[in-house]
């Protein structure tokens, strides 16, 4: 499973989801929405406006409250 987490500088939700998601020791692709405009863009035209955004699989799963209720026992 491939895990995307869309984030921006000074963004607390963006460092929590990046350490939940360490604390289950799953693997994730960083991208800093700050430091690459066409990503910025992509979370613009998927109707985004807050960060971060977590797509497991390339499927939005939404932000950090639902990467917290989300089952990640199957991720690796």
């Amino acid at each position: 499973m491939t895990v995307k987490l869309y984030t921006k500088n000074s963004c607390g939700y963006c460092t929590m989801a990046k350490s939940l998601l360490k604390s289950k020791n799953i693997q994730f692709e960083e991208i800093n929405i700050e430091e690459k405009p066409e990503a910025r863009d992509f979370v613009i035209n998927e109707g985004h406006r807050t960060m971060p955004q977590i797509y497991i699989n390339d499927k939005s799963i939404g932000g950090y409250d639902q990467l917290k209720n989300y089952d990640l026992s199957n991720i690796q």
